[in-house]
């Protein structure tokens, strides 16, 4: 498969299987199925719709902006069918971060949702001198635009297929031009360093992982996938876009955003993969409902729970388990842990895998103790989304699992993870200096801390500038800690700093929901995030959190005093990458006036206090 482009092998999907679902689209409470014959009209006719009226040529960038819809795929498809790339960008960015990223891509034309993001688009026409066309593909509120650059997605198919009726062999010649080893996509990085950067991948970069994490994870053909986390992110894109095309798996798309949790039950998907923020949301609501339930739910499921907890290190370790141990497993299974992986959408799931960041220990064994096989894996955009995973059978709660086939790692003097693989980037885009820096003989750098294992495993520690030494001159790293303090169903994120201080502190943001829900039901009253955080009370709460789980390190991990940040920390306030990560550099930059007073309240807390203080103190 590797020799092929994506458009060939959606057009070989297309001859060979044309009537089977490749995808659905839920629309009005209805899944609407989309053959593979559907799916290659309407990219035949996009792509040569953008050749005839826009003078859309290889070489050329085509932005998209929109929700999961079908139609992003069309679009992306199409482009790269010409010869072009595709460049996917996050609907939630603000206009600034869309003028950079346009400019910087050199974007000709783009593909945008609906009105609000059209009209985001206009407000900044005269910065974004490049972009020829806007092509919209929600037309409501679109009637009365008049503007020479918009277009509907309809026209344009349109002009491709009265051009296709008369020129019935052209698509195929733009298709055989393309080779595998053109690139197919620019993906940004998330942005926690520094300015996003584009990633340029081909499409045998691509299908490459695609490939060997099937090798190591065999799926089969109508295996259902929910796509609603954004495709501009190169997880989605592995999962969506290329192991659709190469394996086969059904693509589903929700209605809108916030119906993802329903369509996420009544799909049933066979495969997920979403960063670690979504499983620790799940945890979270969980133990808060676990703890809300009446006293029969409550008393079963702690009942069963050991079970389930002795089942999963059994089958994590491929350790024996007595028959007793197995029985009430499975009278477990049947009465309570069977209608939580319903209830959670999880029923018919295969793996479920971990992308985009580390998660806690606690989180992976919560699942795999109520029969979800979680997995961990590690890469980046730099090497396609993924170069290493847990096997089935090899899960390893501290490691991110070992190389896929044909993928190399070692650590250097430094200690950093170097990692060489067939998903390996071409380099950044309009960057060589930072492509050097990256690159060094074809092994990326990845700028983590790490080691390998006696067992072949990959264990990273945290971020190379953010790992610090104890007094003792052993590695900290903030990210474990911060894992553990978002155990706590009350908090939502954790930033700990320690690195040249004299002890270690943390910010915290709490769980707006379930803080909210907690309060309502105890009678206090608020409006928001801010009141919140200054009831008395809800400090308490989360001292008592946070202190119990203190308890659970050792003291040189311990944090001695948490503040509690008056607003959530936001990716409208670049705090956050848009997939919810700390922009670590520069939260503690914008914060650093707060950590100083912080630190010189706390400078006279004993280094052996194990008790933290939280401190509402308010930031600005």
């Amino acid at each position: 498969m590797t020799e092929k482009t994506l458009p060939q092998l959606l057009l070989n999907n297309a001859e060979n299987k044309g009537n089977e679902v490749a995808m659905r689209q839920k629309y009005l409470g209805i899944w609407n199925k989309i053959t593979w014959s559907s799916y290659f009209v309407n990219v035949k006719q996009l792509a040569l719709g953008l050749v005839q009226s826009l003078d859309f040529k290889q070489g050329d960038k085509l932005a998209i902006i929109g929700e999961n819809k079908p139609q992003w795929l069309f679009a992306e498809l199409a482009a790269q069918s010409v010869g072009g790339i595709a460049v996917g960008v996050y609907q939630e960015s603000t206009p600034s971060e869309l003028v950079y990223m346009l400019n910087h891509c050199d974007a000709k034309v783009v593909i945008a949702e609906d009105q609000e993001l059209v009209d985001r688009l206009l407000s900044i026409e005269g910065e974004i001198p490049n972009i020829t066309k806007i092509i919209y593909y929600k037309s409501k509120g679109m009637r009365k635009y008049n503007h020479p650059k918009l277009i509907d997605i309809a026209d344009v198919q349109e002009l491709g297929k009265d051009f296709d009726d008369n020129n019935s062999a052209e698509f195929q010649k733009h298709i055989v031009k393309s080779k595998a080893n053109d690139t197919a996509i620019i993906a940004y990085t998330s942005g926690t360093i520094g300015e996003p950067k584009g990633v340029l991948l081909t499409h045998q970069n691509l299908i490459s992982v695609a490939d060997y994490m099937v090798e190591i994870e065999p799926v089969k053909k109508g295996d259902d996938y929910l796509s609603f986390l954004p495709l501009a992110w190169i997880g989605e894109q592995v999962m969506n876009v290329t192991m659709s095309i190469c394996h086969g798996i059904t693509i589903n798309f929700p209605e809108e955003t916030s119906t993802v949790e329903g369509d996420l039950r009544e799909i049933g998907p066979h495969v997920i993969f979403a960063p670690p923020r979504m499983y620790e949301n799940i945890l979270s609501k969980f133990k808060l409902r676990i703890q809300g339930s009446t006293g029969l739910k409550k008393v079963v499921y702690n009942l069963f729970k050991p079970y389930g907890e002795e089942m999963a290190k059994a089958k994590l370790h491929n350790n024996p388990v007595s028959l007793g141990t197995k029985v009430m497993f499975t009278i477990g299974d049947y009465l309570i842990f069977s209608a939580i992986r319903d209830h959670l959408g999880l029923a018919r799931v295969k793996s479920a895998y971990i992308g985009g960041g580390s998660i806690g220990r606690e989180v992976l064994e919560f699942f795999h103790g109520i029969g979800v096989n979680l997995k961990q894996t590690y890469g980046s955009a730099e090497l396609s989304g993924i170069a290493f995973a847990h096997r089935n059978g090899d899960i390893n709660l501290e490691s991110v699992g070992v190389p896929l086939p044909h993928t190399e790692v070692k650590i250097s003097e430094q200690g950093e993870i170097l990692v060489k693989s067939p998903g390996l980037f071409q380099g950044y885009y309009k960057d060589e200096a930072t492509t050097q820096q990256t690159l060094n003989d074809g092994w990326m750098h990845m700028g983590d801390a790490g080691y390998i294992g006696e067992d072949g495993h990959l264990y990273v520690i945290d971020r190379m500038d953010d790992v610090f030494y104890s007094s003792e001159g052993e590695k900290i790293s903030p990210a474990y800690i911060e894992n553990k303090i978002k155990l706590s169903p009350y908090v939502r994120e954790a930033v700990v700093i320690g690195k040249d201080r004299p002890n270690i502190v943390a910010m915290v943001n709490i769980d707006l929901d379930n803080v909210g829900r907690w309060a309502e039901k105890n009678q206090f009253v608020y409006t928001q995030y801010s009141d919140l955080v200054q009831i008395p009370e809800v400090v308490y709460l989360i001292d008592k959190e946070l202190d119990s789980i203190m308890k659970t390190l050792p003291k040189r991990l311990q944090v001695k005093e948490i503040i509690l940040l008056q607003k959530e920390l936001s990716t409208a306030d670049q705090e956050l990458t848009r997939l919810r990560k700390v922009r670590r550099n520069f939260v503690i930059e914008k914060y650093q006036d707060t950590i100083e007073d912080l630190y010189g309240s706390g400078s006279k807390v004993n280094g052996e206090t194990t008790t933290n203080q939280v401190k509402g103190l308010e930031v600005t």
